[in-house]
């Protein structure tokens, strides 16, 4: 079973030999980082057989997790890594057993459940609806992330294990922009970040309700935040991202309001269940709630407790919510003071919002800075003896490597589901998850694999994918080398390549504009007749070579007289 808090879950890493409790002082700014980056790259405690099956390089690395008992300037012990290698995504899962495979299944059935045939399937499929039913949050009096309660003159969020994780975050003289830390309003923060928490939001017509209503809108995202000084933040999100929409819809309520300042409640949570920090990064279709894929993932429903300050609830198991406000003030992202106005002036940055970032990113690269709107803390409460845990992300694999694999197994089922031709696909680690793909078919009629191609350029999160390979059945797209080997030997340039222009991630340094660009699909299985493009032909493509079974066998059996 999964932990029910990430107390539970710390211990737990530590009686099964994952976990490295670090006691001299260290500081948040970058110290941090060089330590865990470089543990996060060395051999794990235990390495997975399960992860093996799909990612051998892999399977045995991400070193432990750490827990720095003593960070200058704060008052509670900081967890790193905690995610970072397979074995510990598979203990935070509860699946040590069966592996990702394993929750990948009662996935699949979630999503595209076998009518039963016989009294006995019936009669399992209606105790299955009845733990379906039992997966939703559920309300609850009180909680632990409330045993500490602080407000007003009490709010110090340089009282938590912040880290600035790169030289050059939070500094967009770094990247080369004329704005310093001070000028963009941010320099107190010293270019920290709060970097593993959810961000719950709700659309606005949820607001107000009654306790004990449904409110089907809950959004828990994992953005960013970035310390501005002891009661401020500035949130970054992506504006295809739920938490931007529902930003968007209270900047549109409030201002039919005429109170375009009231705001958009939010609230920041450190810790809880083990499977939070996942549940929060899982690409779900729109309406299905984290939440209840937490409670699918969990075996039964989140405790949710009511906020202090803000119309919302929050698990109530977490070790630190950070309650407030997001302004909705502020303008649209693409603001870039090194472009001049019509009038030869400096743009304004304008109310309610701080030239937020850079900040080095899970590309390997700095996100470059843009404007984001202020979160005004109203309320910081925390359970007893709390830990802060945060992540790290850059040159991989690092933490998110092994978040990011967990989706590309869980979400085979329904991928498959949206895309009937998959058989199966793999997100390279040099690829960051949104610039490359490998794609099996079991190919069956000409052109299929162009289909595939704009199928997944057309299914949710994998929207944003900047290159796709598509390969035959025959090939493990799990072995990188074979797949570029099938690249190399079935692609003409001219017939096999699918170039299009479309939607990009925002992360994406190299699109011609913020956010969208041109993508590109390798057609890398075998040619039929009828697919030719272009005037280029299709000629029959030779067998590749393989030993007959015969002989192979054979060969085994002298082996060991052969002396070799």
């Amino acid at each position: 079973m999964p932990y029910s808090d990430l107390q539970e879950f710390v211990e737990a890493l530590d009686r099964a030999g994952e976990l490295r409790r670090v006691t001299p002082e260290v500081s948040p700014i970058l110290e941090v980082t060089e330590i865990t980056d470089r543990v996060s790259k060395s051999a794990c405690a235990r390495a997975s057989e399960h992860a093996a099956a799909f990612d051998a390089g892999h399977a045995g690395l991400g070193g432990h997790a750490l827990l720095f008992e003593n960070v200058a300037g704060a008052s509670m012990p900081l967890g790193m890594n905690l995610y970072g290698s397979y074995r510990r995504m598979e203990m935070a899962f509860g699946c040590e057993d069966v592996g990702f495979e394993g929750v990948a299944a009662k996935i699949g059935a979630l999503v595209k459940p076998e009518p039963p045939t016989t009294i006995w399937g019936k009669v399992k499929k209606g105790l299955e609806l009845a733990k379906i039913a039992s997966l939703p949050p559920k309300v609850v009096r009180s909680g632990r992330c409330q045993e500490v309660v602080k407000q007003g003159g009490e709010i110090d969020l340089f009282e938590l294990p912040v880290i600035k994780c790169w030289p050059g975050d939070g500094d967009p003289t770094s990247c080369g922009y004329p704005w310093s830390a001070e000028r963009s309003g941010t320099a107190k923060g010293q270019g920290r970040y709060i970097t593993l928490s959810g961000v719950y939001t709700i659309h606005p017509d949820d607001a107000g309700k009654a306790e004990g209503k449904p409110r089907p809108s809950r959004n828990i995202g994992m953005y960013r935040a970035q310390l501005i000084d002891r009661d401020h933040c500035a949130m970054h999100w992506h504006v295809h991202h739920d938490g931007a929409r529902h930003w968007r819809a209270w900047q549109a309520h409030n201002r039919r309001l005429g109170q375009p300042e009231a705001g958009m409640p939010a609230a920041i949570v450190l810790g809880g269940e083990s499977v939070l920090p996942y549940a929060a990064t899982a690409p779900l279709p729109p309406g299905v709630s984290e939440l209840l894929m937490a409670g699918c993932l969990n075996g039964g429903s989140i405790p949710l407790v009511r906020c202090r300050t803000i119309d919302m609830h929050v698990p109530a198991n977490a070790e630190i919510v950070i309650e407030g406000y997001v302004s909705t003030e502020a303008g649209p992202i693409g603001f870039d003071p090194r472009v001049k106005g019509p009038d030869g002036r400096e743009p304004e940055l304008g109310p309610g919002a701080v030239f937020e970032g850079p900040f080095g990113d899970h590309t390997g690269f700095y996100s470059l800075p843009d404007r984001y709107p202020v979160f005004t803390v109203t309320a910081v409460t925390h359970r007893r003896s709390p830990i802060y845990p945060a992540t790290i992300v850059g040159l991989p694999p690092q933490e998110d490597y092994y978040l990011g694999k967990a989706t590309e197994r869980l979400f085979l089922p329904l991928l498959k589901i949206l895309v009937p031709d998959i058989e199966d696909y793999h997100l390279p680690m040099f690829g960051a998850f949104h610039n490359c793909a490998f794609v099996k078919i079991r190919k069956s009629y000409p052109l299929q694999a162009r289909r595939v191609m704009h199928a997944i350029w057309g299914a949710g999160q994998m929207a944003w994918t900047k290159s796709i390979v598509v390969v035959d059945e025959t090939v493990d797209v799990h072995d990188e080398q074979a797949v570029l080997f099938h690249i190399a030997a079935n692609c003409d340039p001219g017939r096999d390549l699918e170039i299009v222009n479309g939607p990009l991630d925002i992360l994406d340094h190299a699109a011609p504009r913020l956010g969208a660009g041109h993508k590109i699909g390798f057609d890398a299985t075998k040619k039929w007749p009828g697919e030719e493009c272009g005037g280029h032909a299709v000629r029959s493509f030779p067998p590749i070579l393989e030993m007959q079974e015969d002989v192979r066998r054979r060969v085994t059996e002298r082996w060991g007289e052969l002396g070799l």
